[in-house]
């Protein structure tokens, strides 16, 4: 790997090789918003349909039948929402994440390692490793994102199960109807299964790309990020299963208030359809996140690369100021 390459990697990435460079706000804000925004919407528009099919699994009672018709329906609405969200979400997690790992006590960042302490040591990885700060991390995403994301959840549901037709008829009957706070419907199980599915995620992420760098004893390239990310979100898909069907039951009942909470929710489909319920929809759930979370996190390292090495070619097109 040539050197221009090994400097475009060191700008981003979790792992610190060589010396601290001045710590640039805006940029990393600026470039996690046009990573995340790519990425989202690319994973969004290729998976969609088996979204659909999920929440159609989730939202069924009983034995309903499944609709395999209108698999796209809600995608445009859809992906006005998802581009912020992921924009936010991601330009809030790296900027974040510079801070926090950069002011990490020694000895937290000891303890979250554990067993690889001793190897993080000899790599000088001490503070940019932390299981517990990418968690943190995450959760602080996914919060930031969650104001932009639920409105548009809920509208994207609800269209998926064929209660409307078009997101703006959506948001202006879900308005009339239920007020604004309707748009947030789910709000508090959304936040349930999100937050921590991103801590969860970002730290599987994260903490398998220090152990895989580790073994291989240099940089990751692209298909392996993407192999990372799929199987972190994957592993992270299956078992949050239970929060997203609950989420998907009151983000979708509407006005009708068949579940009075999140509680009650879990008590009434245990109650009326068995335990079992709880994981409808995790094979189309899993298969999702995994193959999106291979084509999110791929493409979210390579467009961080890009985005470094233009902004280094900037600085040195910079002219030299003399003394």
């Amino acid at each position: 790997m040539s050197t221009s390459q090994k400097d475009t990697h060191k700008f981003f990435m979790s792992i610190s090789e060589g010396e601290k460079k001045s710590f640039d706000f805006l940029r990393f804000v600026y470039d996690g918003c046009i990573a995340g925004g790519v990425a989202g919407v690319i994973v969004e528009t290729a998976l969609y349909p088996i979204d659909t099919i999920k929440t159609r699994l989730q939202a069924a009672r009983g034995g309903g039948k499944i609709i395999l018709k209108g698999l796209y329906s809600g995608l445009a609405g859809n992906l006005v929402g998802v581009l912020p969200a992921s924009a936010i979400f991601v330009g809030v997690y790296e900027p974040t994440k510079q801070k926090l790992l950069a002011s990490l006590p020694e000895n937290l960042s000891a303890l979250a390692h554990l067993s690889i302490t001793k190897a993080l040591q000899d790599y000088n990885l001490q503070a940019h490793g932390s299981s517990f700060s990418n968690a943190i991390l995450g959760a602080i995403g996914g919060a930031a994102s969650s104001l932009v994301r639920v409105p548009t959840e809920v509208v994207k549901q609800r269209m998926q199960t064929g209660q409307f037709s078009s997101a703006p008829a959506a948001v202006r009957l879900i308005v009339a109807k239920e007020g604004f706070k309707g748009l947030y419907a789910g709000y508090g199980s959304f936040l349930l299964r999100d937050l921590p599915f991103d801590a969860i995620q970002f730290c599987i992420y994260e903490q398998l790309r220090i152990g895989y760098k580790l073994a291989a004893k240099r940089d990751l390239n692209d298909p392996e990020n993407a192999m990372l990310g799929a199987f972190a979100g994957a592993v992270t898909g299956a078992v949050t299963t239970p929060l997203d069907v609950v989420k998907t039951r009151l983000m979708v009942q509407g006005s009708q208030n068949q579940y009075k909470g999140i509680s009650d929710c879990v008590r009434t489909i245990i109650k009326e359809e068995g335990t079992q319920a709880l994981f409808k929809g995790m094979g189309p759930r899993v298969l999702w996140i995994g193959i999106g979370g291979s084509i999110f996190f791929g493409i979210l390292e390579k467009t961080k690369q890009i985005l470094a090495h233009r902004h280094q070619q900037k600085e040195a097109e910079k002219p030299i100021s003399s003394f």
